[in-house]
């Protein structure tokens, strides 16, 4: 007896599990990564530094920690909004006095001004988050730190796959270099600069590399100091009144009272961010020498002249983004290479996410 027909389905097919290498494990590599396996990819992140976060970064120290690279971020598109509801009560809204500094004498433009958006920042620090989000694929075996990846190039063995050389901390040392096979596609999700070096060294991607020269993004050093002798009885708070201050100072742009932010320790410890056209200028300067640059600069700002128990800078040379590349993310199907990140959209933390997040849907 004949069988009846079988009914058709409508349905797209999924595409078959594949193996992504994600180059950055920063709030684009992270939640690049994340997105992939939650469609039944497997994923192996390469990130060059000791932890994920990226510039959503914390600087432990003794006298407590420092948010020394994004300040904060704020949420405008739903989907950010959807994936923060992943992790309930882990970020907190920052409500900081924030004031306008005039010039070098401290001046004071506007005090008070209500921030127009919400500021959220991770809690114990800024790099809280995206180490949430990570866990599952750290746990997983999925995330490679410390590995320095030097180039991409066709697996010999098997040509339609890809393989990464990576470098650790100690390149001297034989056992600290590596080469990882299997992969079906690699996402750079770093900073555009070495996104484009990455490429050029390994001379794939041309058109990218092209589109990537349009990109600008400027360097930031950044000053971190404390002062424990304000835990005193009689010296319970220093300097001024303002808890946070965009400033016209020729030297700084940004500076922030650690202890104002949700769950931090309460000593007194300021985060100092450079302006960009000075970070720029003093970009290859002696850290020692930038030290006390920013330290003076500081002084003027703040009138704080006491000696820091601690100070320490940072330098940032990819810090903020100045000429976005226009568009949400790179994708190139047939070599099964694609770059994401907050460069390719603007300067914000969800600008990383949305550029990450639209790329792996793209390739899901």
């Amino acid at each position: 007896m004949p069988q009846p027909p079988k009914a058709r389905s409508n349905a797209t097919p999924s595409p078959a599990p594949r193996h992504f290498a994600v180059i950055g494990a920063g709030m684009a590599g992270i939640t690049c990564a994340r997105t992939l396996t939650q469609a039944g990819h497997r994923v192996t992140v390469f990130e060059k530094s000791t932890g994920s976060g990226g510039r959503m970064a914390t600087h432990s120290t003794l006298f407590g920690a420092f948010d020394h690279g994004a300040q904060y971020f704020t949420v405008r598109d739903p989907r950010f909004e959807k994936a923060l509801q992943t992790a309930p009560g882990l970020c907190k809204p920052w409500s900081a006095t924030t004031v306008r500094v005039l010039d070098a004498f401290g001046r004071v433009a506007a005090a008070g001004l209500p921030a127009r958006e919400a500021h959220w920042v991770p809690t114990p620090g800024m790099n809280a988050l995206v180490r949430h989000w990570a866990q599952p694929l750290v746990q997983a075996g999925a995330v490679e730190l410390e590995k320095h990846v030097t180039r991409i190039e066709r697996d010999a063995l098997h040509p339609e796959q890809w393989q990464l050389h990576t470098s650790g901390h100690h390149t001297d040392a034989g056992d600290e270099v590596h080469v990882y096979s299997g992969f079906d596609a690699v996402v750079l999700a770093i900073p555009a600069a070495q996104a484009g070096a990455l490429l050029q060294t390994s001379r794939l991607a041309p058109a990218f590399v092209k589109a990537l020269e349009g990109v600008e993004v400027a360097p930031c050093w950044t000053l971190m100091v404390a002062f424990p002798q304000a835990i005193q009885p009689t010296m319970s708070h220093i300097g001024p009144q303002w808890n946070a201050a965009r400033s016209t100072h020729h030297r700084v742009a940004w500076l922030a009272r650690e202890p104002s932010k949700p769950a931090r320790e309460s000593l007194e410890r300021w985060t100092v961010q450079a302006s960009a056209a000075w970070s720029a200028e003093h970009l290859e300067d002696d850290a020692a020498r930038v030290q006390g640059k920013l330290l003076k600069a500081f002084a003027e700002i703040t009138g704080i002249r006491a000696e820091p128990a601690l100070a320490e800078v940072h330098r940032w040379r990819h810090a903020q983004t100045v000429q976005p590349l226009g568009r949400s993310h790179l994708w190139d199907a047939k070599t099964g290479i694609g770059l994401c990140g907050d460069w390719c959209l603007g300067h914000r933390v969800e600008n990383a996410f949305v550029s990450a997040l639209t790329l792996a849907l793209k390739v899901a």
